[in-house]
């Protein structure tokens, strides 16, 4: 089977993407190849990189907005009748986006390239 070549764009102040198993480091390759089933459930993406994904400059990694955004990224999502549920729904999926992404459980991105 020929190898599959992807181009993704990663903030350059990003680190480098931990070894498959390892601990998130926040390098944001994962998420920048394509959305998880959160991130297309939330943003209706089903590739590239995920709408959901937050550059954090002060901390020089990415992260989930729906753990560090979820009003935002709700707000994006829902449609205008609907936006006054977003923070009461903020709250509860902030507490499951961890387990819904698999948040603290290591990485699970099995990319490989020269140049990540």
């Amino acid at each position: 089977m020929p190898k599959l070549h992807i181009t993704i764009h990663a903030e350059p102040q990003a680190p480098q993407k931990p070894a498959l198993g390892a601990p998130c480091n926040g390098c944001g390759v994962c998420c920048l190849m394509e959305p998880c089933p959160l991130g297309v459930l939330l943003t209706g993406r089903r590739s590239g990189a995920c709408a959901a994904l937050r550059w954090r400059s002060d901390l020089s990694l990415y992260r989930c907005g729906a753990i560090t955004e979820p009003s935002l990224v709700l707000l994006a999502r829902l449609p205008s009748a609907l936006r006054w549920i977003a923070p009461p729904l903020a709250w509860l999926m902030q507490r499951l986006a961890h387990r819904w992404v698999a948040a603290g459980i290591g990485c699970d991105c099995d990319a490989h390239a020269s140049h990540l």
